[in-house]
């Protein structure tokens, strides 16, 4: 088998997702490659969608099965009212959404439900909700949505302006990328990546397949610049819950280990 292979040749065994032609061989010979994050090791779902917006199953059947995968903790994220699809929430609809997810909290037991949102970034970078709204969430996902044709310049600055919000937790599918569908956005990630070490915004690994956002380049870029990344499953319905896999590969294609990945972290 491989590892008996490896092994033979004097190398530590290389895990696929890394393997580029780049640095993973030397790596491999000195038996320097480090313990790359694995499913197993993620404690939260930090997006994650209901029928109260565009998801298909209730936050009581979206809690009880995060608790049947051995989840700690589990964000709830309805969308915001943005531009009136996805059946956003308004501000009053928020609030009863912040009371329901303590609720079902209390009703599941043995999970932590944080109350969210995944809101929308304007095409001038501000926000959906006000800082009155956004400081009694526990978690808050910003995401662009919208005018995704802007100008690289004026993108970047939006998103940058989007993290200097203090109750910014994390950027959603930062490149807004469908595979097969779409285009991802024009950025500059160099700049962005530094503006979320700066502001401490983590930058979401979208485990959902027909985004697969970030990219193995940027995730690994992002690590390098010291960005906290976190991987989350964007899941609409409970089936969705299972694509943390395919987020975790891409952090491994990233060179990602549990420190890299803030949802590694225990619910404390």
């Amino acid at each position: 088998n491989e590892e008996s292979l490896y092994s033979r040749l004097g190398m530590q065994f290389m895990p696929p997702e890394i393997r580029g032609g780049a640095l993973e061989i030397d790596l491999a010979v000195s038996k320097d490659i480090p313990r790359f994050v694995e499913v197993s090791g993620i404690r939260g779902d930090l997006h994650t969608h209901t029928d109260w917006s565009d998801g298909r199953d209730s936050m009581e059947a979206m809690v009880t099965v995060a608790k049947m995968r051995g989840l700690q903790y589990i964000a709830i994220t309805d969308h915001s009212a943005g531009r009136g699809i996805a059946n956003g929430l308004s501000i009053e609809r928020l609030k009863n959404h912040m009371a329901l997810a303590d609720d079902v909290e209390r009703k599941i037991g043995g999970i932590r439900v944080f109350s969210g949102t995944e809101l929308d970034i304007r095409a001038d970078g501000s926000l959906d909700y006000p800082d009155d709204i956004l400081r009694d969430l526990d978690w808050v996902v910003a995401s662009v949505h919208s005018a995704m044709g802007q100008d690289l310049p004026v993108m970047t600055e939006r998103i940058i302006a989007a993290m200097r919000n203090p109750y910014v937790s994390a950027i959603g599918h930062l490149s807004t990328r469908l595979i097969g569908q779409r285009k991802p956005v024009e950025a500059d990630y160099e700049q962005i990546f530094k503006a979320a070490k700066d502001t401490g915004t983590a930058l979401e690994i979208n485990s959902s397949l027909e985004r697969l956002d970030l990219k193995d380049s940027h995730i690994r870029r992002a690590k390098e610049m010291g960005v906290m990344l976190v991987i989350s499953t964007d899941a609409h319905t409970t089936e969705g819950l299972s694509n943390l896999e395919f987020g975790t590969r891409l952090a491994r294609r990233g060179w990602c280990e549990a420190r890299h990945i803030m949802n590694t972290l225990d619910v404390d």
